[in-house]
């Protein structure tokens, strides 16, 4: 599954994630400035992480994500308790097993972005297909926003018959133009654009049924209008365990951050982990290459100078 919150979104619009957006809002503190204040009090907190929050991709539920709960109110001019209160239940926890939908919850979250999008389909999610290998590479303007996707996915099909893969991804805001799709490899059979969740579900087709155990390659572009939201971080959320993963984020050279870091969380709303540092290379890009790739999710995030 492709999700890609550019990896952020539009997400599923909880009352926390609603109050947060509008208290940062009419605060007018950038994020990079709230993560600073917060540093200051000794709760690290990454801008990546505060994005997801005021969308909805993940809530905070760790102890020290709860702490910076507690020093937001006041710093956003909130009641204490206020955004705490909307918290929803914690994501369910256990090990993520390939075509469970009750286990593919733990890697995608429950009630997830990616179930609303695909509704009854999501029990049925790509079932017939194994993604063994994947790579990603994000093209952000000027303007600091991504306006590229380019994926190469290889599959194996699990069951005779596999004819198509599904893929979903989900922008950072709604752009002011069309989003177009050019498959190069496969053929496109459906599109759907979903604006309250500001995703993109396409169905891209092998051409013909697959045989148990042959694999298939498809390699598509996705192109994004302009948005006025600006991007800070790619994560891809990986049911299977991959033979291999690629992350390639290119910056614009009138456009370049100041830091970028890798991260690994096993579950969604699990606190990052296995982070570090990743320079940029003579081409203004970063990318990331696991060793391993078990299921869970993996992220680039980076913080504008």
């Amino acid at each position: 599954m492709p999700t890609s919150s550019s990896h952020d979104h539009c997400g599923t619009e909880t009352n926390f994630a609603l109050a947060l957006r509008d208290a940062l809002r009419r605060r007018g503190l950038p994020l990079e400035r709230i993560c600073g204040r917060l540093q200051a009090q000794g709760i690290n907190v990454s801008v990546a992480t505060l994005s997801h929050w005021q969308r909805g991709r993940s809530q905070p539920e760790r102890s020290q994500s709860l702490q910076a709960i507690d020093a937001l109110e006041p710093m956003l001019g909130l009641e204490p308790g206020t955004l705490r209160s909307l918290l929803g239940p914690h994501r369910p926890r256990g090990r993520a097993l390939a075509h469970d939908p009750t286990a593919a919850r733990c890697v995608y979250g429950d009630k997830s972005d990616l179930e609303q999008a695909l509704g009854e389909a999501f029990a049925h999610f790509n079932a017939d297909t194994q993604l063994l290998v994947s790579h990603e590479t994000m093209t952000l303007d000027e303007h600091r926003s991504i306006r590229e996707i380019t994926v190469t996915n290889v599959l194996r099909a699990v069951s005779a018959g596999a004819r198509q893969v599904t893929v979903v991804h989900f922008l950072d805001a709604q752009p002011s133009d069309d989003v177009e799709i050019d498959v190069r490899n496969g053929e496109l059979t459906g599109r759907q654009f979903v604006p309250d969740l500001c995703s993109v579900v396409a169905d891209i087709s092998f051409g013909r049924p697959l045989a148990r155990n042959e694999t298939a390659v498809v390699d598509y572009t996705i192109r994004i209008g302009r948005t006025s939201m600006t991007s800070h971080s790619h994560e891809r959320r990986i049911r299977d365990p991959l033979r291999s993963y690629l992350l390639h984020v290119r910056f614009h050279p009138l456009a370049l951050p100041a830091h970028c870091h890798y991260y690994y969380r096993e579950r969604l709303g699990d606190e990052p982990r296995d982070r570090h540092r990743v320079e940029l290379d003579a081409s203004h890009a970063a990318h990331v290459l696991p060793a391993k790739c078990p299921p869970g999710v993996y992220g680039l995030e980076w913080e504008w100078g």
